[in-house]
């Protein structure tokens, strides 16, 4: 199957040499979903909002990605841009990673934050990016988000956050902890104005986000088969020594068991936040 893939791609792609081979094409072309185990030409994936066609997994998507998906064309005007990693324990080799992530991310933190419209809406959104240390939260990313969840309050617009994290970011120790009441602290004032806050938690979302802005929404949505937890569940079963349930920490278990309230698939998102927004409006 794999290779009459490849030879239809040949066929399509009149402008290669002739002389390349069809394993050439596998390079950087092709992903596999690890749900279905499906070989998929990339370029399909994407245009599929990084779907499987096959099974409907849901892939990680950078937060570049998401933001286009979301916000309307031309509307995002970023939140915070300025504020960047620093290394309050001097953590030898801390600040030399993140400097590489820049130039191979092409971002300067795990979050994006800033304001948009979501079909013709004002919005403030943070993204979260696990290509960035895992969308680890340091203090960068607790003060980008403070920050955001600030203006959403001095506009008095509705706030999003599409939540994607391995927890806090090690390499900042405390500091990095404190961020959990700092945007939890923040989310209250926004909460006390009757502000509408939207949490999305895509694959994965745990740790220290979990703990704090990531389960503080009005509304919680969640995409399909999103991992969501505090601890992984490797770690859960070692530490109560039982087998947990299947399905255990997925979005699906989560709705069934009343921790979020709708799982949305990724091509009814947009939709699907405008229409949460303007029912707030009303």
């Amino acid at each position: 199957m794999i290779i009459d893939r490849i030879k239809k791609v040949n066929a399509s792609e009149g402008k290669r040499e002739k002389n390349t081979l069809a394993s050439d094409m596998l390079v950087g072309k092709w992903v596999k979903c690890d749900k279905c185990k499906e070989i998929l030409y990339k370029d399909d994936v994407h245009e599929n909002l990084s779907v499987c066609p096959n099974c409907g997994k849901h892939f990680r998507i950078s937060s570049r990605r998401r933001i286009k998906q979301i916000a309307d064309e031309g509307t995002f005007k970023e939140i915070g841009e300025k504020i960047e990693t620093t290394d309050p324990l001097n953590f030898e080799g801390y600040l030399k990673k993140i400097d590489s992530l820049k130039e191979k991310t092409k971002i300067k933190e795990a979050v994006t934050c800033g304001k948009c419209k979501i079909e013709g809406e004002d919005a403030i959104i943070c993204v979260m990016d696990g290509n960035f240390l895992m969308g680890s939260m340091g203090k960068a990313v607790g003060e980008r988000i403070t920050m955001a969840i600030e203006q959403a309050i001095k506009q008095k617009l509705p706030l999003v956050i599409f939540c994607v994290s391995g927890g806090a970011r090690m390499q900042e120790g405390m500091v990095s902890l404190m961020q959990m009441a700092k945007t939890t602290s923040a989310l209250s004032k926004l909460n006390e104005k009757g502000i509408l806050y939207i949490s999305v938690l895509t694959d994965p979302t745990t740790g220290g986000v979990t703990a704090s802005f990531a389960s503080l929404g009005d509304i919680i949505l969640a995409e399909p088969d999103a991992l969501i937890g505090f601890a992984g569940p490797r770690v859960i079963e070692q530490t109560i020594g039982e087998k947990l349930p299947e399905g255990f920490q997925k979005s699906e278990f989560l709705l069934e068991h009343g921790f979020i309230d709708k799982i949305v698939e990724r091509k009814d998102m947009k939709s699907t936040l405008a229409q949460i927004i303007r029912l707030h409006k009303k």
